[in-house]
């Protein structure tokens, strides 16, 4: 299971570097394809955006956490982690086409990074699973203090694509732990003492 998580986010990874040599070799003008808010071309950014980025230290910022949490979210299965992944990336996007600034482009995987991790964070709480909440714990400790980016503070930062992506992630985290929460249910009521009639 391991294996295949690193092998796909790796591969991504590995992806976004290529379209940003490409981005280099176009002189830039793969990175106008982002999401650009409230604009009817611009949304087909919400495709695009995660796969591009503003320059090589925009990509090297992202790098690390993409691999770390990518690969967290993927070792659960990866086709579950690759339907949150679906999850964060149309939610940030689109809340992003909706709240972001006039005649502006957003792009980043940043907006995967938020979302994956508040995927982690609160994943193991809907599904009541002890190791899915270590995780969460551990997740906070090292990467807690990234959530500051949901918030306005630096000038071309995208905090409108951070938290939205963040909210994908809790969505993403609450709809595939349905299952869970089902068989939760069960037990609960395969537990209640039965009515019994006496005769």
């Amino acid at each position: 299971m391991w294996q295949q998580a690193a092998t796909v986010v790796g591969a991504f990874t590995m992806a976004l570097y290529v379209i940003e040599v490409l981005d280099v070799l176009s002189g830039d003008r793969l990175e106008r394809a982002g999401v650009e808010p409230r604009s009817f071309d611009g949304l087909w950014g919400i495709l695009f955006a995660p796969i591009l980025h503003d320059d090589w230290n925009h990509l090297f910022s992202n790098t690390i956490p993409l691999l770390v949490l990518g690969f967290l979210v993927l070792l659960s299965g990866v086709a579950r982690g690759l339907a949150a992944t679906g999850i964060v990336w149309v939610v940030g996007g689109f809340g992003t086409w909706l709240t972001g600034g006039a005649n502006s482009i957003h792009i980043g995987a940043s907006v995967l990074v938020f979302g994956w991790l508040a995927y982690l964070l609160v994943r193991g709480f809907f599904t009541r699973n002890f190791g899915q909440i270590l995780i969460g714990v551990v997740v906070f400790f090292v990467y807690g203090g990234l959530l500051w980016g949901v918030f306005p503070s630096q000038p071309y930062v995208s905090w409108q694509g951070h938290l939205f992506g963040a909210a994908g992630g809790v969505l993403a985290a609450w709809t595939l732990s349905s299952d869970a929460r089902k068989q939760r249910q069960r037990s609960r009521i395969e537990k209640q003492p039965g009515t019994q009639f006496g005769l």
